[in-house]
């Protein structure tokens, strides 16, 4: 999956990593833009596990009987499976990413 595909996607985290991207300026040290790469990594893994658990609790509430609202079951599994989708686009991006840097001849 082509991460290009997912700058439509009106996902809080997909503006916020745009906006981040844009503010920062040249002069900036790689170090400190790799640390803050890193850190928005750590925070969208934390966010799509986060969603993930939430689904898990409305599937079980649903099963359990506490809850009638499909609505609800619904939006949290979309939630979750668009945050994992995005997950996997990000992680599949640095293995690319990693795999070329790999092939560099020293």
């Amino acid at each position: 999956m082509d991460i290009s595909n997912l700058y439509n996607v009106s996902s809080g985290a997909v503006r916020q990593s745009l906006i981040g991207q844009t503010t920062k300026t040249v002069n900036e040290e790689s170090g400190d833009l790799f640390a803050a790469m890193l850190d928005d990594a750590v925070k969208n893994l934390s966010n799509t596990n986060a969603y993930i658990s939430d689904a898990e609790n409305e599937e079980i509430r649903f099963a359990l009987g506490e809850t009638d609202s499909t609505h609800d079951l619904t939006i949290a599994l979309q939630k979750a499976s668009t945050a994992l989708s995005y997950t996997v686009a990000i992680r599949d991006r640095f293995l690319s990413a990693y795999n070329e840097i790999m092939q560099i001849q020293i």
